[in-house]
């Protein structure tokens, strides 16, 4: 069935009494594609973690725990999401584990290198321009930092069927691959389970000093490269 364009709206930036039901809906809802992505990313005890488009802020305690050591922020274009991510999460905030904070993927106010992983889950459909916001998500990225991306592409016929086109966009996953890859970012993982969304694993390139063999790493991201092309 495909979704009313109200609520398509709420899902982009939510609002008001009925932005609040869709957020209590979404955090059941895609409760498991964002622990998908955290155990993808192999969160590190002392990691620094941005949740770009946090919405309701559920993942934020669940981050805050695998990163016992570390802090975590969350960002979300709308004030309703804010609030109640930081309602939420008050305990969290108050004892300076967690921020939560009012900012869109294309302009994060934070400063170059702050974070060792980035998840974007769910959100890449509401993007205005995918390679400005895959480079800002890699400017905030430290160097050999990760980034767990987590969407529906255009090769799924149901997705397109249920949600509105003037609102959702659904990339063709070479399309992002490629962004990715133009914004320093090499894609190490790409999971593309039947029925489930898209997957992509992707680590920030290190300065490069001197020539040497070819890593692991490389050879796995040219693999990978190759699967999706």
């Amino acid at each position: 069935m495909r979704r009313p364009n109200f609520i398509a709206k709420h899902a982009r930036n939510a609002q008001g009494l009925l932005g609040r039901v869709i957020a209590f809906i979404m955090a059941h809802e895609t409760w498991s594609q964002n622990l998908r992505v955290m155990d993808a990313l192999r969160i590190g005890r002392s990691d620094h973690i941005i949740d770009v488009g946090c919405g309701h802020g559920r993942s934020l305690s669940e981050l805050a725990t695998r990163a016992s050591m570390g802090h975590v922020v969350g960002a979300d274009p709308s004030d309703l999401m804010v609030e109640i991510a930081s309602q939420r999460n008050r305990p969290l905030i108050d004892a300076a584990r967690v921020k939560v904070v009012l900012a869109t993927v294309e302009s994060l106010p934070f400063a170059d290198e702050s974070f060792d992983k980035v998840l974007c889950v769910h959100v890449l459909y509401f993007w205005k321009d995918l390679d400005a916001s895959l480079r800002e998500v890699a400017r905030v990225l430290k160097p050999g930092g990760r980034s767990g991306l987590l969407f529906r592409t255009k090769a799924d016929p149901a997705a397109i069927a249920s949600f509105p086109a003037e609102i959702y966009r659904f990339p063709e996953l070479a399309e992002v691959t490629e962004a990715l890859e133009q914004a320093g970012l090499d894609v190490h993982a790409a999971s593309d389970r039947s029925n489930e969304p898209v997957l992509l694993i992707a680590e920030k390139r290190r300065a490069q000093t001197a020539e040497g063999p070819q890593s692991t790493d490389q050879a796995e991201t040219i693999a990978v490269r190759r699967a999706i092309t």
